[in-house]
C-alpha cells in the first residue's frame, strides 16, 4: 500500500496548524528508525500503541485519590487520563497545534504510576536506592517495560512530553506543555467532584471569593480556566495561565489539601496499602525468583532493586492485593 493517505494527512498539518506547532514531518524520530506507517503519521501511531498497550489498560484499577471506591462513578487513573486528554486537545485545536501529538502524550502521561495513587509512589521511593518518580517510570515503561522488554519505541517528542508533564524541566514542545497543565486542570476539578459525591466536602464550602473567581461549578472552573490557557499562550512564548488565574488555582488547590488531600476518610486506608507495598517489595528483594520471567530478566540486566520496583510500579490495586493475599494472607484447606 502507498504512503498517499498519511501524506495527505502531513500536508494538511502543514495547512491548518500554526507555525510554533510541531509537525509530524519534523519528528525528532524514534529510538530504533523504522519505516513509516502508509495511513497514520508518527504521532497517531504512538497514540494508538499507548492505547493498545498493556500499561494503559491496567490504569481502570489504579487508584486517583480514594482508595478502593465503593461507588462505579469515581475516578481512577484511566478516566483521569481520558479527562487529561481531552482538555489538552481542546487547547491543543484552539492554538492550532498538533492535537495528535498532544492526544499521544495525555494517554501516556501516567503509564508508569503505582498502584494506590500517590501513596504507592511516595513508598517506593523510600524504599528505592535511587528514588521513584512516576514521570521517568512512565518514559521507563514506553521505552522498554511493554511488549516484553520490546518496548513502544514512541517518538523522541512524545517520551519528552511524558517525562516533563509533573515536574523539572518544560517539554520542549508546546503539545507537551499543554500535559502538565490540562494534568493540573483535570485532577483539581476532578478531585473536587470525587470528594463532593463522597460526602468529604461540598461545593459550599470552598471560599465564595474563589468561586467568584473560577467558577461555581466544576464544568464553569474547567471551562474558564481552559479558556484563560488559549488566551494567554496566544500571546505568550510558552502554554501558560494568567498570573491572576494562575494566584486562583493555587488558592483552590490549597484549600483542596486541607480539605481533601490530607483528609482522614480520604487517606484513612493509605498507610495499609503503604505497609502492603512494603511487605510485597521486602518479600522480592529476598525471593527474586518468585517475579514473572520478564522481571527476573531485569534483575540480571539492572539489579534486582530496579526489577522489583518495576514489577510493583506495574500492578494495579486488584492485582497488588491478590499478591499480597497468596505471600501473606493463611489459605484455608478445602475438603
Amino acid at each position: 500500500m502507498d504512503n498517499s493517505i498519511r501524506l495527505i494527512t502531513e500536508e494538511n498539518e502543514k495547512k491548518i496548524l500554526c507555525e510554533r506547532a510541531c509537525l509530524s514531518v519534523n519528528s525528532r524520530g524514534r529510538l530504533n528508525p523504522e519505516e513509516e506507517c502508509s495511513v497514520r503519521t508518527c504521532f497517531q501511531r504512538d497514540r494508538d500503541r499507548i492505547i493498545h498497550s498493556q500499561s494503559f489498560r491496567r490504569l481502570k484499577h489504579k487508584t486517583q485519590v480514594f482508595l478502593a471506591p465503593s461507588g462505579d462513578h469515581y475516578r481512577t487513573r484511566l478516566t483521569h487520563t481520558l479527562e487529561v486528554s481531552q482538555i489538552a486537545r481542546t487547547i491543543a485545536r484552539a492554538l492550532q497545534l498538533n492535537e495528535d501529538l498532544t492526544e499521544a502524550i495525555a494517554l501516556g502521561h501516567d503509564l508508569g504510576h503505582t498502584p494506590f495513587g500517590h501513596a504507592g509512589e511516595r513508598a517506593l521511593d523510600k524504599l528505592c536506592k535511587d528514588g521513584f518518580k512516576h514521570y521517568e517510570q512512565s518514559v521507563r515503561v514506553v521505552d522498554m517495560l511493554e511488549k516484553y522488554d520490546k518496548g513502544l519505541n514512541l517518538t523522541d517528542e512524545v517520551r519528552n512530553g511524558i517525562l516533563c508533564h509533573t515536574k523539572g524541566k518544560e517539554a520542549y514542545t508546546l503539545e507537551g506543555q499543554i500535559i502538565r497543565i490540562a494534568d493540573k486542570i483535570a485532577y483539581l476539578n476532578h478531585d473536587i467532584d470525587d470528594a463532593i459525591r463522597a460526602d468529604v466536602m461540598a461545593e459550599e464550602d470552598i471560599p465564595l471569593s474563589l468561586r467568584m473567581k473560577l467558577g461555581m461549578t466544576k464544568s464553569q472552573r474547567i471551562n474558564n480556566m481552559v479558556i484563560d490557557v488559549i488566551n494567554t499562550s496566544k500571546t505568550n512564548e510558552n502554554i501558560r495561565m494568567s498570573e491572576d488565574m494562575y494566584t486562583s488555582f493555587l488558592d483552590l488547590h490549597d484549600f483542596m489539601f486541607t480539605a481533601v488531600y490530607t483528609n482522614p476518610v480520604c487517606k484513612g486506608e493509605e498507610s495499609k496499602a503503604v505497609d502492603m507495598l512494603n511487605k510485597i517489595y521486602s518479600h522480592y528483594i529476598e525471593h527474586v525468583e518468585d517475579m514473572p520471567v520478564e522481571y527476573r530478566k531485569i534483575a540480571e540486566l539492572d539489579g534486582d532493586e530496579r526489577a522489583v520496583c518495576d514489577y510493583i510500579a506495574g500492578m494495579s490495586d486488584t492485582y497488588a492485593l491478590k499478591v499480597f493475599n497468596q505471600l501473606f494472607v493463611p489459605m484455608f484447606w478445602h475438603d
